[in-house]
């Protein structure tokens, strides 16, 4: 028999199993949800961190710009 092989057994690959005809709804395992859920977390957490930091920016811009305007005001 050679080492080398044409064919492919399987070896090292991932396999995804599909769903059956009798198993339509099949959603991957318990691992596979909490694995959606989890990063559906963190994606509404990373979400509200960006809203959050932009509503800050805004403040600051905001707050800047009324001292620039502040400061106009007593110079003049």
């Amino acid at each position: 028999m050679s080492g080398t092989s044409t064919e492919n057994d399987g070896q090292g690959m991932i396999v995804n199993p599909k769903p059956t005809a009798d198993n339509q709804d099949w959603d991957g395992d318990d691992a596979d949800r909490a694995d959606r859920l989890r990063f559906e977390e963190e994606q509404a957490m990373i979400r509200e961190q960006s809203e959050a930091r932009a509503a800050k920016a805004a403040a600051e811009a905001k707050k800047s710009e009324a001292e620039k305007e502040a400061a106009k005001k007593e110079a003049s």
